[in-house]
């Protein structure tokens, strides 16, 4: 899915990863940065999240409906090979975190 006709990137479904609230990471995208290229940078991330932000209902269907064609085996064998190991990382996750917490 491109991120404002691609302009800002790209969002590859086949790549996700699972996350709960303990593997978030808040920043702080309001630093004042005195650096060109940094400001560039920040800018186009407050842009993705805006954007992210918006479109978050497409986001989570499309990311919903891989996901379980994925792991119920409905998927297109050519997408099915892209894709992460979706129930692996979820185990990995779950064990990383019962470590860490």
């Amino acid at each position: 899915m491109k991120i404002n006709n691609g302009k800002w990137g790209t969002i590859n479904f086949n790549n996700m990863l699972p996350v709960t609230r303990n593997n978030i990471i808040e920043i702080d995208l309001n630093v004042k940065v005195k650096d060109e290229n940094q400001r560039k940078y920040v800018s186009l991330l407050r842009d993705q999240l805006r954007w992210l932000r918006r479109n978050s209902d497409d986001l989570y269907r499309k990311s919903y409906k891989l996901y379980n064609e994925y792991v119920n085996g409905t998927l297109n064998k050519g997408i099915m090979k892209r894709c992460c190991n979706f129930k692996l990382l979820e185990e990995k996750c779950k064990e990383y975190n019962e470590k860490n917490n």
